[in-house]
């Protein structure tokens, strides 16, 4: 029996064909033609100019572009394209075909009704004293399993059994377990109302993040690539470092780098800018495998560079309650030192191999420049002017996307009409798994606050590290990489933040009061506090002490006194520094899993671009992305977050010098060949440096890399005169 011939905007069943453009997803999507592909552009523009509108000038349109209503008429919309773009099944017939996407219209539109009318109910359920009647139930449910749904089709089961799993466990299940996590568990009535109208549920807080700050900025991404500004990426990475020996891996590091301030997804950076680099650096003599590493660790790098970092920094923004703005101007340091850990792999693997850069139909950076950059450059720059200013991160989303089409004028790549669609439909197609991934996320964020288990699983944290910060953040990103084998990594973030952030804060808050008790720094009313817990600790607290023993006073004294303790010694700002390094621990740590087997996608992505074993070579990324696990190190026990400006710097260059140790000691290379003594001493050295609390230890340690390099350069250049004069 033959294999039936795939009928017009059918997937075949053996297609590997995804959409490059969507975030983390493995589904496979339904391609549109003809009049079904016009009106589901059509959907896409619709969605996009409501979001647009709503998020400018919702309060004074509509009730129902604002607050909960709003949140459902951005879930309904992309339900609705969801449904569209995600076929419930794959079909081998024409009549199969059909059968399916009748369904599946169906299904997206009773979803987004069923959504929007279940929300006009919100004043009528309150008014019979939060009782649902029986059409309630029917909406609330079938909306509950819609999102299930329409998460399975563009996620995978993961989430959706996970979800389903938190759902019973209130329900039913968390009363026949004994121990810290039983739950004895609420009526089905109340948890499918907080599920539903809660701003920890579905339409809360993490679904109206999704409804403005994250579909903003990806529309703002989507007019970015439509402007041509991909294109400008890759050509000024070659213009920069195409020259440089190993150029063609700095092209990578930097084009990945540059794309991840307009793309919130590791997987779609890896696709759109690894089937240009993975074959310039095979071209170059890379190995593939190699090759295909540096794209995934360079592409995992690009959430973590600001302005956009993916959606995960507008949650943290709105968990943290610290300005975007402040998030995004401390990550800047931090994501560079990342990328410059990936480009001296790059640049020591060059060496070895002996590359020369074969890249001589570069362009200029001039004419680069003068051809792009205003499309690139201008929209950016506005953006972050915007937010310096003071205006919310979705006025000036939307007012940078204003500036990308008239930026696009001064360039070959005008922007007219039907770009314009195209990039609204663009923006919305993007949206549709992360947007579908955040409200189902509520379900379980909701499950979360209604139980507690948040603040027990925070506590065992705390018990199982034994007051050890090191040892709770290495259970943080074994946490991290089991959720990430199944979890995108916003998902991962969210779920991590929600469970561990507390426990996280308050060790992180406990060394800086161990610092200031040791050093003396002791306010009278802190030492009266002290005297709930210990009465003589007054007399203790009058005089400086040893670390050990300030640590021991914290250790005895309970949680309610030093919640009290840490407003009264330490300064509010330390405190916001704190709260703010802990999330980015985990946002970091949250990271891993895209570059760490056994499921790494973005890794995988890079792997099916160079045609290499994608297990091996998510082995390679992960070797490459340490800079995931030394960062948050920095983050826990130095003032890398929330210090002076000299604090960050001097930070900051001792991490490039012992990220580029360490990459030396492991590869037994820099200019020239290490022996392993000298391996051995690159080791030490950047340990040192990137060890905490050693400043003196450091400065050593920074002469003796620079002092290796220094030697390792003479060395290349005396062995390649004589291989010339031989």
């Amino acid at each position: 029996m033959t294999e039936a011939t795939p009928r017009p905007g059918e997937v075949p069943e053996n297609d590997n064909r995804r959409d490059t453009t969507l975030a983390d997803t493995d589904a496979s999507v339904r391609a549109f033609t003809g009049v079904l592909g016009a009106v589901f552009v059509a959907a896409c523009v619709a969605v996009s100019l409501v979001h647009l509108i709503a998020n400018l000038y919702g309060p004074t349109l509509s009730h129902w572009l604002t607050g909960i209503k709003f949140v459902g008429v951005h879930y309904a919309g992309l339900a609705f394209l969801c449904a569209l773009r995600f076929p419930f099944m794959r079909t081998r017939t024409r009549a199969g075909y059909r059968a399916v996407l009748a369904g599946d219209i169906a299904f997206g539109a009773l979803t987004a009704i069923s959504t929007i009318v279940l929300l006009a109910q919100e004043s009528a359920i309150y008014a019979r004293g939060v009782h649902l009647a029986w059409h309630d139930w029917v909406l609330a449910v079938f909306v509950i399993v819609s999102a299930l749904e329409c998460t399975r089709r563009a996620t995978g089961w993961i989430i959706p059994i996970i979800a389903v799993v938190a759902l019973t466990y209130v329900a039913w299940w968390g009363g026949l377990i004994d121990g810290v996590f039983r739950f004895t568990g609420l009526s089905l009535e109340t948890i499918t109302f907080r599920s539903v109208f809660s701003d920890e549920g579905m339409f809360g807080l993490i679904g109206n993040i999704s409804a403005s700050f994250v579909f903003l900025f990806i529309l703002f991404g989507a007019f970015l690539v439509r402007s041509g500004a991909g294109d400008f990426i890759i050509d000024l990475a070659r213009a920069m470092a195409g020259r440089f020996t190993g150029g063609p891996g700095f092209v990578a590091v930097m084009s990945s780098g540059l794309t991840g301030t307009i793309s919130g997804s590791a997987v779609a950076n890896t696709v759109s800018t690894g089937v240009i680099t993975i074959p310039l650096m095979k071209r170059s003599g890379f190995p593939a495998r190699f090759a295909a590493g540096v794209e995934a660790a360079s592409s995992t790098g690009g959430q973590l560079m600001p302005p956009i970092m993916g959606a995960g920094a507008f949650v943290m923004a709105s968990y943290t309650q610290i300005p975007y703005l402040d998030i995004v101007a401390v990550s800047f340091l931090p994501a560079l030192v990342y990328f410059l850990s990936v480009g001296f792999f790059v640049r020591i693997q060059a060496k070895k191999l002996d590359l020369v850069s074969d890249d001589n139909d570069r362009p200029r950076a001039l004419d680069v420049l003068r051809r792009g950059g205003p499309a690139f450059l201008f929209p950016i720059g506005l953006l972050i002017g915007l937010l310096i200013y003071g205006f919310t991160p979705t006025y000036a989303a939307a007012w940078s996307i204003l500036a990308v089409v008239v930026a696009s004028w001064l360039t070959p790549n005008r922007m007219g009409p039907r770009a314009i669609l195209e990039a609204l439909a663009l923006g919305a197609r993007n949206m549709i798994m992360t947007g579908v991934l955040l409200i189902t996320v509520g379900l379980v964020v909701n499950v979360i606050a209604m139980t507690g288990v948040g603040n027990t699983f925070s506590l065992m944290i705390a018990d199982w590290a034994g007051g050890n910060l090191l040892i709770a953040i290495a259970l943080i990103a074994l946490a991290s990489l089991v959720l990430g084998m199944g979890l995108p990594v916003t998902a991962a973030y969210i779920v991590l933040a929600t469970l561990s952030a507390p426990a996280l804060h308050i060790l992180l808050q406990n060394n800086l009061l161990i610092e200031a008790i040791a050093s003396g720094a002791v306010p009278e009313a802190a030492r009266m506090t002290f005297l709930l817990a210990d009465p003589a600790a007054a007399e203790r607290l009058a005089a400086p002490m040893s670390l050990d023993e300030a640590r021991a006073l914290v250790a005895a004294a309970p949680q309610e006194v030093l919640s009290l303790v840490y407003g009264q010694v330490l300064d509010p700002v330390v405190i916001t520094s704190a709260l703010l390094a802990a999330h980015l621990i985990i946002f970091w740590l949250s990271q891993d899993s895209n570059v760490t087997p056994p499921v790494c996608l973005t890794a995988f992505a890079a792997a099916a671009i160079a045609k290499t074993p994608p297990m091996r070579t998510g082995v390679t990324s992960w070797k490459l992305a340490k800079g995931l696990y030394l960062m948050p190190i920095l983050f826990a026990y130095t003032a890398f977050i929330g210090g002076s400006a000299l604090e960050v710097f001097a930070v900051f260059v001792a991490a490039v010098l012992g990220v580029y140790a360490l990459g030396a000691a492991i590869e037994g290379h820099m200019e020239a060949p290490l022996n392993w003594p000298l391996r051995i001493l690159a080791a030490c050295a950047g340990t040192v440096l990137m060890w905490p609390g050693l400043p003196l230890l450091s400065i050593g340690g920074g002469i003796v890399v620079i002092a290796l390099l220094a030697w390792s350069i003479r060395r290349d250049r005396a062995g390649r005169v004589a291989a010339a004069t031989a």
